[in-house]
């Protein structure tokens, strides 16, 4: 039996959160978009919240937590789909976004904490003439520990691929869960026994990432009449090196149907909401009528504030907002296989229709362009969405499961072992996001 008393008294200096309201809302992340999700997860959560403000402080809250054997969850903005911060077993939720210090900006490069707001590193890199490499659709809010820690790719993948590429996090700083907890600093190909690990492997403090140029970023919808032309428009402006892009997002309609934006796409039309650099602009309408578009919307950067925001209806905002519209809509992540992608698209799009809305993300993978997707489901049964999930896997499609809170079940299939055997060496006791590694639970 914990003695939450005593253990309050150790975290003296800390702010902790004991309301019964505050620490079940702390709780919680979009896991909800998951029906499946929604119904295991129901009613986990901690038994306090401790909000850390330095690295010295989360060292005194880990030799706490260990002393007492307390289950820890840590936890950025709660913006994650998977239930990647919500306990299983109850115990502290460490709330990481009170570490808010952009500790520097040089020669392309952040050194920033935790805590740190993507949106908040990304106008300050863009003072110096950076910016941040890519970002999630919920980029105002989310924090830059939680992305790496749960997130793994966005806005910007069309030009440098996911999180877990070679060359997109030099450096993170984590506090290990041992009877003396250390600060360990994993550089280069190290970071991948935290990277994209659930906070499972250590607490992160501190991170190091590149940096991308800054360009002026003009916002365009492009609206047609054939959601296959869309669709190859989409890689058509993809593979076209010379153009400057950060996004490509292609939807289908009823999609659009769901968006605020959507005075600019006419009823019954398919739609691509793009990222254009300014010095490529100019050879946008010519690709456009080439695949029998129509531009119908143009916003410039200089010009920011004023209309719709075009990032935050793409990546998994799609879902968010469909989801106000219809709640009885939940999604899927798919990659495609590179040698038959579109006419794999073409093929489920036709073979699903509305049951199965598409949605594509352009990324780069292994440098090729290739279309991934967040497709809208009309969730009826947990057994239909089962079959829609084994027909796309039978047909080669990757899917990322985000039905389901276990690391190996998602999007891994397997886990890392340099991550389990980081994860022995730094968090022997098992405290960290306990219940969430298959593995784990079978020894």
């Amino acid at each position: 039996m914990i003695d939450w008393d005593a253990l309050t008294a150790e975290l003296q200096g800390i702010e902790v959160i004991s309301d019964p309201n505050q620490v079940a809302k702390l709780s919680q992340d979009y896991h909800t978009f998951s029906p499946i999700l929604q119904a295991q997860l129901d009613g986990k959560k901690g038994d306090l919240v401790v909000r850390p403000t330095t690295e010295a402080e989360v060292m005194q809250a880990a030799t706490t937590c260990v002393k007492y054997r307390v289950p820890v969850t840590i936890r950025g903005a709660g913006t994650g789909n998977y239930g990647q911060c919500v306990p299983l077993h109850g115990g502290v939720v460490l709330d990481m976004s009170r570490m808010q210090a952009i500790r520097w900006i040089k020669s392309g490069v952040a050194r920033v904490e935790a805590g740190v707001k993507l949106a908040a590193l990304d106008k300050k890199a863009r003072e110096t003439g950076w910016e941040m490499r890519m970002a999630p659709s919920t980029y105002r809010t989310a924090t830059i520990g939680g992305f790496i820690a749960g997130g793994s790719g966005g806005i910007g993948s069309i030009n440098y691929g996911q999180l877990r590429d070679r060359g997109n996090i030099n450096a993170i700083r984590v506090v290990t869960m041992e009877d003396e907890p250390r600060a360990i600093e994993l550089r280069g190909d190290d970071i991948h026994k935290v990277n994209h690990a659930w906070g499972i492997n250590g607490i992160i403090t501190e991170l190091e990432i590149p940096l991308g140029a800054a360009y002026p970023w003009t916002e365009v919808i492009v609206t047609f009449e054939s959601f296959m032309a869309a669709a190859h428009f989409g890689q058509a402006l993809g593979d076209a090196d010379g153009m400057i892009k950060k996004l490509i997002s292609i939807f289908a309609w009823s999609i659009p149907s769901y968006f605020g934006a959507r005075q600019y796409i006419p009823d019954g039309t398919h739609a691509a909401l793009l990222m254009v650099a300014e010095p490529s602009l100019e050879l946008l309408p010519g690709l456009v009528q080439e695949y029998g578009g129509c531009i119908t919307y143009q916003r410039s950067q200089q010009d920011a504030g004023k209309g719709v925001n075009l990032a935050e209806f793409t990546w998994n905002h799609t879902t968010l907002h469909a989801r106000n519209a219809d709640p009885s809509i939940t999604y899927l992540q798919s990659l495609f296989p590179a040698d038959k992608n579109l006419q794999m698209v073409d093929h489920m799009y036709r073979y699903f229709g509305d049951e199965v809305m598409m949605h594509l993300e352009f990324i780069r993978v292994g440098g090729r362009t290739v279309p991934a997707a967040l497709q809208l489901v009309q969730y009826t049964t947990e057994e239909r969405l089962n079959e829609i999930i084994r027909y796309h896997e039978e047909h080669g499609i990757f899917i990322a499961n985000p039905h389901t809170y276990i690391i190996e079940d998602g999007g891994r299939k397997v886990i890392d072992p340099e991550q389990m055997k980081f994860k022995q060496m730094v968090d022997p006791y098992g405290l960290l996001n306990p219940g969430k590694i298959k593995a784990l639970m079978r020894s």
